[in-house]
């Protein structure tokens, strides 16, 4: 393969011991299961404008089930959710919701504890979803929806921000044997400060406008591992954007002129600094297979620096990209991974 090739083994270590991997082995509950009463209001069709359904239950679905309601797993109260759709489809083949909406989200909640004292954030974990066919975007979020959120920006003013982010966003998120459908928007939205998801034994297919998995500003240690993709992107498959200590292991993607992954950190966009840069990945034993006349290399570490008109609007500060545009990319191990 061609491309960057870097060799570091003690990043591979911390990713895999430390107190990131206890953390990680603690679990909460498992949500109690949804009653008749409940799952039956899923079940209903959606109506136009209404409101998300808050899931704070586990919900076990039959193959035939078709679930349009956009489901909503928020704060302490959607940890230990597990969804097992067991074949059965969340989403529609139309729809194309405004930005803002979103067919699954799973989202962090903001507590005001009051006028002299810091905003609280309660955070869902442990969720999982399995055996589900998912068409439209899903989107896992704490502080913002974006890099560009009020909070996160506020946030990254200061140092510290990095372990802010993270503590306020949801973490131990699983999504497993399932296929996920792009519409037009990224299929799967991974936010600033989203730590430990998982997404393994799946497919990614349908269309997006941009990546088919994006990894947000100050997002570490999630794992993308033995998924199939196999979808239209306006860009890159995988977006690796200020995010750190991730596996992306023994993936299949059909590349149609775009590359696979690319890392960098998007400096300064929307007025947020970006703390944490694109380091400490593993990318291993991923096979990209071409189908298009164009054959970039598959993996591009450090495909910014600082080439970005928004670079800017983060100025005045002494760290992160406001004192430096650059990518920073380092310790980052490819290995293994081939093209044909």
């Amino acid at each position: 393969m061609r491309g960057t090739r870097t060799v570091f083994a003690a990043a591979v270590a911390a990713m895999l011991s430390g107190p990131a991997a206890a953390r990680a082995s603690e679990s909460a509950p498992r949500a109690p299961a949804c009653d008749g009463a409940t799952r039956a209001a899923i079940l209903a069709p959606a109506t136009p404008g209404e409101a998300p359904f808050p899931l704070t239950c586990s919900l076990r679905l039959s193959p035939e089930d078709k679930v349009t309601r956009r489901l909503l797993i928020e704060g302490n109260a959607g940890s230990g959710v597990e969804i097992d759709c067991n074949g059965a489809t969340i989403g529609r083949p139309t729809m194309l919701p405004a930005f803002g909406e979103f067919v699954v989200e799973i989202r962090s909640k903001r507590r005001e504890a009051g006028p002299d004292a810091p905003v609280r954030w309660e955070r869902p974990t442990d969720v999982s979803l399995k055996h589900c066919t998912i068409l439209g975007h899903m989107r896992v979020w704490g502080m913002g929806l974006n890099g560009q959120g009020p909070a996160l920006r506020a946030s990254s003013r200061a140092l510290g921000h990095t372990e802010r982010a993270q503590a306020a966003a949801p973490t131990r998120i699983t999504i497993l044997d399932s296929t996920l459908t792009g519409l037009g928007g990224i299929p799967l939205y991974v936010a600033p400060g989203v730590t430990a998801l998982s997404l393994r034994h799946s497919q990614i297919t349908g269309a997006s406008r941009s990546v088919a998995v994006y990894l947000d500003a100050e997002s570490a240690r999630n794992t993308i591992e033995d998924n199939s993709f196999d979808i239209d992107t306006a860009r890159e498959v995988v977006a690796v954007d200020g995010s750190a200590g991730n596996r992306i292991v023994g993936n299949r993607f059909a590349l149609r002129g775009e590359r696979g992954i690319n890392l960098y950190r998007n400096c300064g966009e929307g007025g947020t600094i970006r703390h944490q840069t694109p380091s400490d990945n593993l990318i291993a034993d991923n096979r990209f297979r071409y189908t298009g006349f164009w054959r970039p290399d598959p993996i591009k570490v450090g495909s910014r620096e600082g080439w970005r008109l928004y670079c800017a609007e983060d100025s005045g500060y002494p760290f992160g990209s406001s004192a430096d545009n650059g990518d920073n990319a380092t310790g980052n191990v490819l290995s293994g991974n081939v093209t044909e």
